[in-house]
């Protein structure tokens, strides 16, 4: 064969490697988040569960990799994450700020519907004109991302936050504030749990719909990793064994 047949063949070897993320070295990851219902909980057993952290030991497992889990408030696990204290974040929303400071996932892997829970016996409705919350008490969520329109208007709000969703219904209904602003995966297992069904109901509008996604620390030493696990998530998805899991952890998928 001729050297220049001999290099054509090397080169069409080669291409199928150069179209793959190369290899980031295996190791064993850590994954951040805080308690979302049905995506990232803490079970029983003493193991973490939930569609993030079953797609993340998918994932793991098929770059060559071991992921571990930790479970601290939303706030510190976003700091954490950004300090580079751990390697993966699960499910944040996107957010101009969050960009600035994290690398995303090219693909989102659930979505939420964000609305607004009042007292049963309220009169209170929304159209969506924001104007009607100006003289009622609202409260959020610690860390948590509402979109775009809602950061538009929060400044001239009445706003508590609160850490965590039980803490959030527990407000609402013992009338401390007049509404409380969450996602329905989130909010509505909590509510059955806490036996507030008679007390609390979400308004039918929604506020947004938001896809949550995996987020790694915004360094060149990720990027491998991040591609690896975009190639991996993208796989789950072409193959729809995302919308299987998702349909197994009743958890909504884009």
């Amino acid at each position: 064969m001729r050297k220049s047949g001999r290099r054509l063949l090397a080169l069409a070897l080669l291409w199928p490697v150069l179209l793959v993320p190369s290899q980031a070295p295996a190791r064993e990851l850590l994954a951040v988040g805080a308690q979302f219902e049905r995506v990232f909980e803490y079970q029983n057993s003493g193991e973490y569960g939930g569609l993030g952290a079953e797609l993340l030991r998918l994932m793991a497992a098929r770059t060559g990799n071991t992921v571990r889990f930790r479970m601290v408030p939303w706030a510190r696990a976003q700091a954490m994450l950004v300090q580079g204290q751990a390697d993966i974040l699960i499910g944040p929303y996107k957010t101009p700020e969050r960009i600035a400071s994290m690398a995303f996932s090219d693909k989102p892997f659930y979505q939420d519907q964000m609305v607004f829970y009042t007292r049963q016996d309220a009169s209170f409705g929304w159209d969506g004109d924001y104007s009607v919350l100006k003289n009622r008490r609202v409260v959020l969520l610690n860390g948590w991302a509402y979109g775009a329109d809602w950061e538009r208007v929060r400044p001239g709000l009445q706003v508590s936050v609160a850490n965590n969703v039980e803490n959030g219904l527990k407000m609402l209904v013992h009338n401390h504030v007049d509404v409380f602003v969450s996602n329905r995966r989130n909010t509505d297992p909590v509510i059955a749990r806490l036996g507030y069904a008679r007390q609390v109901k979400p308004l039918p509008k929604v506020i947004e719909v938001q896809n949550g996604y995996f987020a790694f620390p915004r360094s060149p030493t990720f990027d491998k990793l991040r591609l690896q696990f975009d190639q991996e998530l993208t796989n789950l998805i072409e193959t729809g064994e995302l919308k299987r899991l998702g349909k197994r952890y009743d958890v909504g998928v884009p």
